[in-house]
C-alpha cells in the first residue's frame, strides 16, 4: 500500500520552525483525515499537525522536545491507493506515493532533526560595549553559529582585545565558566520574546505618562452582567483616539509614514514563560458591550497558547495592564511591527479636587503610559493621544 509523509506544515506568515511537545497517535493507530496526530508549539501558539488523510499510523520520526523546520517529514501514514488519488498523489506500480515535494521532504528527512534552527524572529547585534561586539571576525561569527548564539549575548563578557574586542578565546572562556552554573533552557517563546525586544531597543523609544481617575470606569463596570476589566476600557479607548488620527499608529518606512489601514489593536496576556498578544480586530467599529465576549475568549485562548491564527499579527499598537502585578508605573517595549504600547498602571487612594464641593475628596488614581517610536511621533503628539485615551476612560458611557 502507498505511504504519504506527515509533514511540517507553515503554521504561521513566519513560522520558520516548531517543536514537538506531544504526539496524540502511535504506530499502528487508524487514523481519519484532518486528525489532530502531532501537538507543536511554536512562538505564538501551541498548534496542531493534522492527517492529511485517513489512513494508518505506518510510524513516527518526530521525537518530542526537538526543533522541526517546516517541510520535515515527521512520520508517514499508509493508505489505500484511492485515498492517495483523492489527495492528489501519483502512485508507480510498486505502491509507492511519488511526488516532488515528497522526495524533497524525504530527502530533509533522512538527514535528520536539525539542531539549533536559525530563530524565527532575528535581531540586529547589541553592542557588549562601544566597541566590544561591534565588529566580530569570521573566526568568530562561525563559532557564535555553531553554538546557537547571537552576538548580543556577549554583552555579558568582558573583552581583552583590540579597543575591548571579545574574541575567541574570550568567548571559549566565557562558555566554560557557564558550566559551573545553574542553567535552565529557554523556552521557544522566551527565545522569541528577546529576540522580539532587540529588534525593538533599535528604535528610539520614548513614554509619556498621565495619571486619570479610575472611579467613574469602575462604576460604569458594574453595568455589564459580565463586568469588563479595565484593559478592554484602555484598549477601546485607544481604538477610538487612533480611529480619529491614525498617524500615531503608522510606521516610518524610508520617508513616508504609512498609515494602518485598520486599527487592530493587540493585548498583553501573559503565559507560562512569556507573554502571547491576541489582537482584536477593527476594534475602533465595535462597542464595549460588543468586545466583551470575543476579548474574554481570547485571554482563555492565550493562556492555553492556542490562539487562531487569524486573531495574531498586523496590530498597530498594544495594550498591556501592568498594574495587575502591583506596579504603578512601567515602561513596555512596542512590539518591532508596531510604533505604540498603552500601559496600565494600578489604582491607588489619592486625594482628588472637587470643584462642586471646593474641598479635596478620595480618588481611586491610576497611570497611563503610552510608549512610542520617537521617530514617528513626539511629545506633543504623543501626549494629545494620552489625553483622549484618559479623557474616554473618565467618560466610559462614550466606548
Amino acid at each position: 500500500m502507498p505511504q504519504i509523509p506527515i509533514i511540517m506544515p507553515q503554521l504561521g506568515e513566519s513560522i520558520a520552525e516548531a517543536a514537538i511537545t506531544s504526539l496524540h497517535v502511535q504506530p499502528g493507530d487508524l487514523v481519519k483525515a484532518d486528525q489532530d496526530l502531532i501537538e507543536v508549539e511554536t512562538n505564538k501558539a501551541t498548534m496542531n499537525v493534522a492527517s492529511p488523510c485517513a489512513g494508518r499510523v505506518e510510524n513516527l520520526t518526530a521525537l518530542v522536545g526537538e526543533s522541526y523546520p517546516v517541510g520535515t517529514v515527521l512520520g508517514y501514514l499508509e493508505v489505500t491507493r484511492e485515498e492517495a488519488h483523492r489527495i492528489g498523489l501519483d502512485v508507480s506500480p510498486a505502491g509507492e506515493a511519488t511526488r516532488e515535494a515528497e522526495a524533497a521532504a524525504v530527502k530533509q528527512a533522512e538527514a535528520g532533526p536539525r539542531k539549533g534552527v536559525q530563530p524565527t524572529v532575528r535581531g540586529l547585534p547589541v553592542p557588549a560595549n562601544s566597541a566590544g561586539a561591534s565588529y566580530m571576525s569570521p573566526r568568530m561569527k562561525a563559532r557564535l553559529n555553531e553554538l546557537g548564539l547571537r552576538a548580543s549575548d556577549l554583552s555579558g563578557i568582558a573583552g581583552s582585545g583590540a579597543a575591548g574586542r571579545v574574541t575567541v578565546e574570550d568567548l571559549e572562556h566565557f562558555i566554560a565558566s557557564l558550566e559551573q552554573q545553574k542553567l535552565t533552557k529557554a523556552s521557544t517563546m522566551r527565545v522569541a520574546v528577546a529576540d522580539a525586544m532587540r529588534r525593538s531597543w533599535t528604535r528610539p523609544i520614548a513614554m509619556v505618562s498621565l495619571p486619570f481617575c479610575l472611579d467613574p470606569l469602575l462604576a460604569h463596570r458594574k453595568t455589564f452582567v459580565h463586568k469588563p476589566g479595565p484593559a478592554l476600557y484602555a484598549l477601546r479607548a485607544l481604538a477610538m483616539g487612533l480611529a480619529e488620527n491614525s498617524a500615531p499608529g503608522g510606521r516610518l518606512i524610508g520617508n513616508q509614514i504609512v498609515h494602518p489601514s485598520a486599527i487592530d489593536i493587540a493585548f498583553a496576556v501573559e503565559a507560562h514563560d512569556g507573554v502571547l498578544v491576541p489582537v482584536i480586530r477593527h476594534a475602533d467599529r465595535k462597542p464595549l458591550k460588543d468586545l466583551i465576549q470575543p476579548y474574554a475568549d481570547l485571554v482563555e485562548l492565550a493562556r492555553e497558547r492556542k490562539i487562531p491564527a487569524e486573531a495574531t499579527g498586523d496590530s498597530i499598537a498594544t495594550v498591556t495592564n501592568y498594574g495587575t502585578f502591583g506596579l504603578m508605573l512601567a515602561t513596555p517595549i512596542p512590539l518591532p511591527e508596531q510604533t505604540l504600547v498603552l500601559g496600565l498602571g494600578a489604582g491607588r487612594k489619592v486625594p482628588g479636587w472637587d470643584e462642586q464641593k471646593q474641598t479635596f475628596v478620595p480618588i481611586l488614581e491610576a497611570n497611563l503610559t503610552l510608549s512610542f517610536d520617537h521617530r514617528v511621533l513626539d511629545g506633543g503628539a504623543a501626549g494629545r493621544l494620552l489625553n483622549r485615551v484618559a479623557d474616554l476612560l473618565t467618560h466610559p458611557e462614550q466606548l
